[in-house]
């Protein structure tokens, strides 16, 4: 099975979660991941990285994520600069941006 690594950015420094696909395997600090240090990605960067034609199609993925809190994909705008819509609401995600300073 395939390891599959996300990072999170907590106040204490970036955790990173790692699983083999099943369940997760590790979880531990990581101040070491570029992607994830308080970076922001837009749709359309993300349907290129994956090989999807569709940046509304990753929004759709991105609407659909069960663990919001642990794959932080409020961080993920559109290409304009704009939010973007969230799953839990426009104000929370950019409350969660104002808080990661970013």
């Amino acid at each position: 099975m395939k390891s599959i690594t996300a990072t999170y950015s907590s106040p204490l420094g970036s955790i990173a979660i790692e699983s083999d696909g099943q369940a997760i395997t590790s979880l531990r600090f990581s101040d070491k991941d570029d992607y994830f240090d308080g970076k922001a990605v837009s749709y359309g960067e993300i349907a290129w990285l994956v090989g999807c034609r569709s940046a509304q199609a990753v929004g759709q993925a991105v609407g659909a994520n069960p663990v919001a809190l642990l794959i932080p994909c409020h961080r993920v705008i559109a290409a304009n600069g704009q939010l973007g819509g969230y799953a839990y609401g426009p104000e929370r995600k950019k409350r969660l941006l104002e808080l990661e300073q970013l």
